[in-house]
Order: C-alpha cells, then sequence, then structure tokens
C-alpha cells in the first residue's frame, strides 16, 4: 500500500497534521487514502500530545473527490465498499477527542467537500473552491450531501448538489461552510494560530465539548437542554474544571491534568 498521506506533530504546540499527499491526482479520495486518513486520525486521537489537529493538502487541489477508476466495472458489494470506508473515514473526524481544522487551499470537490464540511473548523484560501458536481456525471453526491446540508442549510445545499455549480471561499463562509477566508501565502499561519488557540485549553474539556456538540446538534430544543445539562454537570466536578475556575477566580494561569 502506498503511502499518500503524511503525519507530522509537533510536540512543543500540541498540533498534529494529516496532510494529502498525492498532489499529481489532485489528492483522489481512494480506498487507500480513506483508510489511511482514519488511521492517521485514530493515531492523534490515541495520542495525548496532540490538542488539535489540522487536515490539510499539497498541491493545487484539497481534494478532487473520490477516485472514479475504482467506481467503473465494479460490483455493487465493491462501490458499498468505497462508501463504508469513506463513511467510516468522515465519522472518525467527528470522532476523534481533538477539534479537527481543515486547511483548504484548493478545490474541494465532492467527497472532498464532504471531508471539509465533515471536520469541526474550515479555513480556506481565496482561491478554493467547493462544489458537489456528481450529478453531471450521473452520480448524485448523496454521501456528501450528509455533511453539506447540515452546514450549509437545505436550499443552500439543494442549489450546490442539484446544479453542480462550485461556489468561491468567500460565498462558502457567508453560507456556513467555511468558518473564515485568508490570503494564499496566510492560509498556514492563519491554521496554526487558531489550532495553537484551541491547544490552549483543557483537552479534556475540549473532548467533552466536541462530543456534547454533536449529540446535541440534532435534537429538539427540550432534549437537547437536559443533554447539556446533565453533560455540563459532570463537566463541572472534573479535575480541570475545579482548576480552571479556580484559577479564574484567582487571576492565575491553570495548570491541566486533562482529567
Amino acid at each position: 500500500m502506498n503511502d499518500v498521506v503524511r503525519i507530522e506533530i509537533d510536540p512543543e504546540t500540541g498540533i498534529g497534521t494529516i496532510v494529502l499527499d498525492q498532489p499529481d491526482q489532485r489528492n483522489p479520495l481512494s480506498t487507500n487514502m480513506m483508510r489511511q486518513v482514519t488511521a492517521a486520525l485514530r493515531e492523534m486521537a490515541d495520542d495525548d500530545t496532540v490538542r488539535a489537529v489540522v487536515l490539510s493538502a499539497v498541491g493545487p487541489a484539497f481534494s478532487a473527490g473520490h477516485d472514479l477508476s475504482e467506481m467503473i466495472d465494479r460490483t455493487l458489494e465493491d462501490e458499498r465498499e468505497v462508501f463504508e470506508v469513506c463513511t467510516a473515514m468522515m465519522d472518525t473526524v467527528q470522532a476523534i477527542p481533538q477539534p479537527v481544522i481543515a486547511a483548504v487551499q484548493g478545490p474541494a470537490i465532492a467527497a472532498g467537500c464532504q471531508l471539509a464540511a465533515s471536520c469541526d473548523l474550515v479555513v480556506a484560501s481565496s482561491n478554493a473552491v467547493f462544489g458537489t458536481p456528481g450529478v453531471r456525471i450521473g452520480l448524485f453526491c448523496s454521501t456528501p450531501m450528509v455533511a453539506l446540508s447540515r452546514s450549509v442549510g437545505r436550499k443552500r445545499a439543494m442549489q450546490m448538489l442539484l446544479t453542480g455549480e462550485t461556489i468561491d471561499a468567500d460565498t462558502a463562509a457567508d453560507w456556513g461552510l467555511v468558518n473564515v477566508v485568508v490570503a494564499p501565502d496566510e492560509l498556514q499561519s492563519r491554521v496554526r494560530d487558531l489550532a495553537s488557540k484551541i491547544a490552549e485549553s483543557s483537552p479534556l474539556t475540549l473532548a467533552i465539548g466536541k462530543q456534547a456538540f454533536y449529540r446535541q446538534i440534532d435534537l429538539p430544543q427540550d432534549e437537547a437542554y437536559e443533554l447539556m445539562a446533565e453533560t455540563m454537570a459532570t463537566n463541572a466536578v472534573t479535575c480541570d474544571a475545579q482548576e480552571g475556575m479556580s484559577a479564574f477566580l484567582e487571576k492565575r494561569k491553570p495548570l491541566w491534568k486533562g482529567k
């Protein structure tokens, strides 16, 4: 299996970086690449030194989406495997305890758009574009639709899905798919600044908060409040929460223990 993903960990900042590294092919999400991304995410999840994860890519594109050469003249079971591997990767992005930031330097198309939308935060270069053009080749972007519709809402998602047209980075930010748009030469520094700021907080608190966000987001409001009240109460009695509140009252920097 060829390595198409690189892992970099900075122990000083606590930032782990996963790099899609098949630039000549526009970083296609082959089953090989998706499995490697999933494995890298799980490796980060188990590393206590990693406080935030950056998902980036090299080359002109963030990702052009699925490797279509894997999807020609295949059986139904073969096709199911592609999307099972894809779903596992997307789920893992949101399941690991650390926040995941997508650094999108170029086009994020189809499953590439899905991958960006699945991340907790997205920072995009001003020359990035986002699209779900599967309808144009007879393969509706049904799995990208899951992440996309949860980011931009129904009408805007349907516009992208039905027309196959791309949107630019500024539009993606206006629609809620992207957090911030920066000049191309500022992308890496802005992402690092954001990841570093996140990494300053208690890793336990970050993990609790990230999990809680995805648990409550699609619940009715009364159920969400009930669940989150219990979550916040159990969070409040952790060592890190007690330390953080004490440090605030005593006007000092907290010392996190991760428990």
